[in-house]
């Protein structure tokens, strides 16, 4: 089933092209970086019950190349991908009547070694059809935490948050990142905050994307829309709150615990008892680089009781 982060993976080719220079860097693929790059439909289908369709399907032109590209998000091994990315090479280039290449985006390293292939079409020891899909994923991909590296190429830096940020390396690779967007104009950081908000989908690390913007621009973007116009609006509901603090409370522990920190019993209850959605969202901001959990609290002048 198509999800919002599947396709945030290989749309974000289609709205900045720019990516592809970096990827095929990373790949050693020798394309000119000023290619223009075309949308071209990603219908593959011939008989009218089966259809098929690529995620996303590029026309790369240059002096040098013109080629077709079609970019697969995949999130786990499929065995009939192999299959169904060999027919969609051979249709391409059948259809555009120019070489085509496959590139295919895994957030996880066990799927981007499988993808890699090669993909064997043929009986006993006679290879008809070999697929040799390009992969991109967390694997080769640069993991970018240099401030600097992040505002001069910001669309890569929000790729590498995109496949890095959901296995644990999120914190110094969003900091950079939400660093750049002051750089950027109001569109731009508007469609790379709405971008890893989705791509990030239901985890640890979309939440703290969402405090870093909310740290970072105040007042600006969807993002803060929820967590604090939204938040701060009359007439909200008391439940509604009571919600938002309860999932605070729970980020802020399960923070605690991936990184390895201790959490006493009175400490915990502190955490858990607290209602107040600007004191939790300053613990979490602090439980994102203390070393000690007792330090929450430090400078709110509060202290957790042991309990006897």
């Amino acid at each position: 089933m198509v999800t919002s982060p599947h396709e945030v993976t290989h749309r974000v080719f289609q709205d900045r092209p720019e990516l592809l220079a970096s990827v095929f860097r990373i790949l050693n693929v020798p394309v000119a970086e000023k290619a223009a790059v075309e949308v071209v439909t990603p219908d593959v289908t011939e008989i009218r019950p089966l259809e098929r369709r690529v995620d996303t399907v590029l026309r790369i032109q240059s002096p040098e190349d013109d080629f077709v590209l079609a970019i697969e998000a995949q999130g786990r091994r499929d065995p009939a991908k192999a299959a169904s990315w060999t027919y969609y090479l051979a249709h391409l280039q059948a259809k555009y009547r120019r070489p085509a290449l496959l590139l295919v985006v895994c957030r996880d390293q066990a799927t981007a070694e499988w993808a890699a292939g090669p993909f064997r079409c043929g009986v006993n020891d006679w290879t008809a059809l070999s697929t040799h899909p390009l992969v991109i994923g967390p694997g080769n991909v640069p993991v970018i935490v240099d401030w600097d590296e992040a505002a001069q190429n910001p669309t890569l830096a929000a790729f590498c948050a995109l496949l890095h940020g959901p296995n644990g390396d999120e914190d110094p690779i969003l900091e950079a990142l939400a660093h750049a967007m002051g750089s950027l104009d109001q569109d731009d950081r508007t469609y790379f905050i709405q971008m890893l908000d989705i791509g990030l989908g239901d985890t640890l690390a979309r939440h703290t994307w969402r405090q870093l913007m909310r740290n970072y621009f105040p007042g600006q973007g969807t993002i803060v829309e929820e967590y604090y116009l939204e938040g701060k609006a009359e007439g909200k509901a008391e439940g509604e709150a009571a919600g938002k603090a309860k999932a605070l409370t729970e980020s802020i522990l399960h923070l605690l615990e991936r990184r390895g920190i201790s959490v006493s019993a009175s400490a915990r209850l502190l955490i858990t008892s607290c209602t107040d959605l600007d004191t939790l969202n300053r613990w979490f901001d602090r439980a994102i680089t203390t070393t000690n959990a007792e330090n929450l609290f430090a400078e709110d002048q509060l202290k957790p009781t042991e309990q006897p």
